[in-house]
C-alpha cells in the first residue's frame, strides 16, 4: 500500500485492500490495482467511495452495481483483448513467449498481430485501452526504479543504444556486451530498447554481471552460431545460453509492439513493452539519468542521440546526464555526430558530460566520474 502527498492511496494486493476496509471502513482516495475481489462480503452501502477507482478488478454483478451507485469509478477489462490494460507489473520474456491460451502463437505474437490490425487508425476503445496499458507500464517502471520526489531513481540506470541489425559476430556486439557487463558489475542498472543487435548485446552483458568475462565470451560463441535475428533458430541459441548460465543479473528492456516484427531479446529480466513507440523512446532516455552509451547504429540511433541531447540541452528531466559515444571512427569521422554534438553543447553545462571512446573501461571510468548533476532553476 502506498500513499502520496495528497493522501491518495494505491492498493496493489487483496491483503492491502482488506486491511484498508478493516482499519478505515473507507476507500476514500484509493486506487485499486487489478485483482479478484469476488467472494468478499461487506456492507458496501456504508463504505465511503469518494474519489475511488477500480482498475480491471473482478467482482459479482451485485457488488459492481453497488460500487457504481456509491460513486466509484470502475474500469472493466474487455474480454476480447489479448492483453491486460490494467496489469500491475512489467513483463518477462517467459510470459511473452508463452503460448496464448486461445491461439497457437505466443502471447507476444498475438498481441502484435492484434495491434497491427489497426496500428495506424485504432478504434477509440482500442486506443484508450492501449493508452491505459502504456500508463500501467509507466507505473510499473516507477515501482521497479523507485523514483524520489526530485525525479531521481534509486537504481542507477544507464541506457545503451545502437543498431538493431548488428550481427552477433560484429566486433561492436562484443564490445557492447563487455561494456554492459562492466557497468552491471559496478552497480549500474543497464537499460536497452529490448530488441536484437546492440540492444541484445546490452542486455546480454548486463545479465552476465554475475559471471566472469570468460563466461561471457563463451556465451558470445554460442550466440554467434546464429548471428542474424532473421535466421531460423536465432532464439534457440539464446535459450542455450540461458540454460547454461541461469543466474544472471537484473536489467531492463523497453521494447515496443510498433516494431513487433523484431524479436525481443531474452536477456532482460524486466520488460516494459509499450504500444506507443514515441512514449517508449522518451521514457527509455528519460529514466537513464546516470547516462546513455551510444554504440554504432543508423537513423534510429541518430534520432535517439539528438533526443537525448535535447533533454540535456534544456534540462528536461531535472538532471544533466552523460552521453558516451562508443566508436571513434563511427561518431567522429564517418558521421561527424560527435563534433556536431560538441558544437551544440558549447557553452552549456552538459558539454562536460560528452565523451568519445573505443574502450569499455573508459566508458565505466567516465560514468563513475560524471554522475548526474541537478539542474539549478
Amino acid at each position: 500500500m502506498k500513499k502520496n502527498q495528497r493522501n491518495e492511496i494505491s492498493i496493489r494486493t487483496k491483503t492491502e485492500f482488506l486491511a484498508q476496509l478493516e482499519q478505515a471502513d473507507s476507500l476514500k482516495n484509493c486506487t485499486i490495482s487489478p485483482m479478484d475481489l469476488t467472494g468478499i462480503s461487506w456492507p458496501w452501502e456504508s463504505i465511503c467511495l469518494e474519489n475511488v477507482t477500480f482498475l480491471g478488478c473482478e467482482f459479482e454483478a451485485e457488488v459492481q452495481q453497488k460500487l457504481n451507485l456509491g460513486g466509484a469509478v470502475l474500469y472493466i477489462k474487455q474480454p476480447h483483448l489479448p492483453y491486460h490494460p490494467f496489469r500491475a507489473s512489467l513483463y518477462t520474456w517467459q510470459e511473452l513467449e508463452s503460448k496464448h491460451p486461445d491461439d497457437k502463437k505466443t502471447v507476444d505474437e498475438v498481441i502484435y498481430h492484434h495491434f497491427s490490425s489497426s496500428k495506424y487508425n485504432p478504434h477509440l476503445n482500442e486506443a484508450l485501452n492501449q493508452r491505459i496499458h502504456d500508463h500501467a507500464m509507466d507505473d510499473a517502471l516507477r515501482e521497479v526504479l523507485q523514483f524520489d520526489e526530485t525525479g531521481m531513481t534509486q537504481k542507477k540506470c544507464v541506457g545503451i543504444m545502437g543498431g538493431h541489425s548488428t550481427l552477433r559476430t560484429d566486433p561492436f556486439f562484443r564490445t557492447t556486451a563487455l561494456t554492459a557487463q562492466l557497468l552491471a558489475k559496478n552497480g549500474y542498472y543497464v537499460v536497452s530498447g529490448g530488441g536484437p543487435g546492440i540492444m541484445e548485446a546490452a542486455n546480454l552483458g548486463a545479465y552476465f554481471g554475475t559471471y566472469e568475462q570468460g563466461e561471457l565470451e563463451d556465451a558470445l560463441k554460442i550466440l554467434a552460431q546464429k548471428a542474424d535475428y532473421r535466421m531460423e533458430g536465432y532464439q534457440d541459441q539464446a535459450r542455450e545460453v540461458l540454460s547454461k548460465y541461469p543466474h544472471g543479473a537484473d536489467n531492463l528492456a523497453i521494447p515496443t509492439w510498433f516494431y513487433g516484427h523484431e524479436p525481443s531479446n531474452y536477456f532482460a529480466k524486466n520488460i516494459a513493452k509499450y504500444f506507443s513507440n514515441s512514449l517508449r523512446e522518451d521514457i527509455l532516455l528519460a529514466i537513464c539519468l546516470y547516462g546513455v552509451v551510444f554504440a554504432p547504429g543508423s537513423a534510429g540511433t541518430t534520432q535517439e542521440i539528438f533526443q537525448d541531447a535535447a533533454q540535456n540541452h534544456y534540462g528536461t528531466f531535472g538532471f544533466y546526464s552523460p552521453m558516451v559515444f562508443l566508436g571513434k571512427e563511427r561518431f567522429s569521422r564517418q558521421t561527424m555526430l560527435y563534433p556536431l554534438l560538441q558544437q551544440l553543447a558549447a557553452g552549456r553545462i552538459y558539454q562536460e558530460f560528452l565523451h568519445l571512446t573505443d574502450q569499455p573501461e573508459e566508458v565505466l571510468s567516465f560514468l563513475l566520474n560524471h554522475p548526474p548533476r541537478r539542474v539549478e532553476n
